[in-house]
């Protein structure tokens, strides 16, 4: 059983859960809690950790699982200092990160109706999660992301997407225009969600491929990537409020896709 903080594995979970180039350069990320360790794929888990308390617990809950992996015991208050949240669980593991192919994500694009969404520079963690799992929900192929979004490997991004980080393809890009451009060429109508926008969302058809583009949460989308999309659409609002948060206005968008497609 580990019942120093100063053990090495600790400080190594430690540091995956603070610092992103940590997370990069291992090419791992922590996942924390019961329903992420349950959903997690059992081929990318490098090691679980177990708080003491909860070992009986967890082993009866997920033995199977558990008896294929390395996995570590861990004092109460130890796992306390390696947990990123207020109240543990009791059981984390790392995980390996998937890394997707562009052109996988992208093939077939222009023979079915695929749905993406395009994020320009998120910077709230939770807010990527939500998007990812309304992602999830609404049978989004893809999401593509600037290289100035938040990591979606962060413990709270991961926790937000309730399990869709396993499953949603995604790809960082340091060129969001050319990305968007590359879309187009392949019979992707993009759309860009937008304050000047002279239409509302429910005016289009977004039952051949599409794809939307979410902007900041502070800024919008800039210019420079706003004049790529096809077309600008808004969301009507009512009352004082300018703009609504990026993964309800999100959610907006990829739910009226879905409505359009499941009605046929």
């Amino acid at each position: 059983m580990i019942t120093s903080v100063q053990n090495k594995f600790i400080k190594e979970t430690v540091a995956l859960c603070a610092k992103r180039k940590e997370r990069d350069r291992r090419g791992l990320f922590v996942v924390e809690g019961r329903k992420m360790f349950g959903e997690a794929p059992v081929e990318r888990i490098s090691r679980v950790y177990l708080a003491q308390s909860a070992e009986k617990e967890m082993y009866a809950r997920y033995g199977d699982k558990l008896s294929g992996l390395p996995c570590e015991i861990v004092a109460d208050e130890v796992f306390a200092r390696m947990s990123d949240t207020v109240t543990p669980q009791g059981i984390l593991c790392l995980v390996r990160q998937q890394h997707y192919n562009i052109e996988e994500m992208l093939k077939g694009v222009d023979k079915k109706q695929t749905l993406f969404i395009v994020l320009e520079d998120i910077q709230d963690p939770g807010n990527l999660g939500t998007i990812f799992r309304t992602a999830e929900a609404a049978g989004v192929d893809g999401v593509i992301m600037s290289s100035r979004t938040a990591d979606i490997y962060n413990p709270k991004t991961i926790r937000s997407t309730m399990g869709a980080v396993y499953r949603v393809p995604f790809f960082y890009t340091e060129d969001l225009s050319s990305m968007i451009k590359m879309l187009r060429e392949r019979g992707t109508t993009v759309y860009a969600a937008h304050l000047d926008a002279k239409s509302f969302y429910d005016a289009h058809d977004y039952r051949r491929s599409t794809a939307f583009l979410i902007g900041n949460e502070a800024k919008g989308l800039r210019e420079e990537t706003a004049r790529c999309a096809d077309a600008l659409l808004g969301i009507p609002m009512e009352g004082k409020v300018e703009s609504l948060n990026a993964a309800v206005a999100s959610s907006i968008l990829l739910y009226e896709a879905y409505r359009q497609r499941r009605n046929g």
